[in-house]
């Protein structure tokens, strides 16, 4: 039977718009790093490498004789968050989430099943970067992430508007007796921006967290 995360795994992906708190199991990634302005080619290329590799992988599969292998659907795009250290010292300064573009810092990824190994992920890497000819897909790499104790919300609306969000979750979380332990963040994209207007993106927006001492 098919594995579809939006079905099967929406405690992870599709939480309410309103802060929960989560422990995130270790799961697989493929994953890529890269800094500066999301609307600039570096952001595109990485996530079109991203997408090549996991549907090459998706595809490639199929006809191979794996370990608990099931078919499914191609997980979201998702992404770690920060800012360089010139961008710290802006943002102390209350620089805008617009000023602060040029000095993003991110990995992005995409979830593979738990049935990926590092030997599928080495031969397909080799198979779609032949047929591709795309060197970022040279700059993916396969690992585990273990996120943790996490708050987590589903953000509606334009990616600009997050801090409120982010507002929201952390005074959620002092009510709690959490407090966040990072200003890096995750976003997982459970809609396509070139499809929807900007007030209707849902992005699933999440930060790890710590018991108040």
């Amino acid at each position: 039977m098919k594995h579809e995360w939006r079905k099967k795994e929406k405690e992870l992906y599709l939480p309410k718009n309103k802060p929960t708190i989560i422990d995130i199991p270790k799961c697989k990634y493929l994953t890529i790093e890269g800094k500066g302005n999301p609307n600039d080619d570096e952001f595109k290329t990485c996530v079109s490498a991203l997408y090549a590799l996991s549907y090459g992988i998706k595809m490639g599969i199929k006809g191979d004789k794996i370990k608990d292998y099931t078919d499914y659907t191609v997980y979201p795009l998702e992404g770690f968050w920060d800012l360089s250290d010139e961008g710290r010292v802006l943002y102390e300064k209350g620089a805008t989430v617009t000023e602060l573009k040029d000095y993003l810092v991110y990995k992005l990824m995409i979830r593979q099943p738990d049935f990926i190994t590092d030997e599928v992920f080495n031969k397909f890497k080799d198979i779609v970067y032949k047929k591709k000819k795309d060197e970022a897909i040279q700059k993916v790499i396969f690992e585990v992430i273990d996120e943790g104790l996490s708050c987590q919300m589903l953000h509606i609306g334009s990616y600009d508007s997050e801090p409120e969000s982010f507002r929201i979750m952390e005074e959620y979380c002092i009510q709690e007796g959490y407090t966040r332990a990072s200003k890096k963040h995750k976003e997982i994209y459970i809609t396509d921006p070139q499809r929807v207007t900007p007030d209707k993106l849902k992005t699933t927006i999440r930060f790890k967290i710590k018991k108040k001492s």
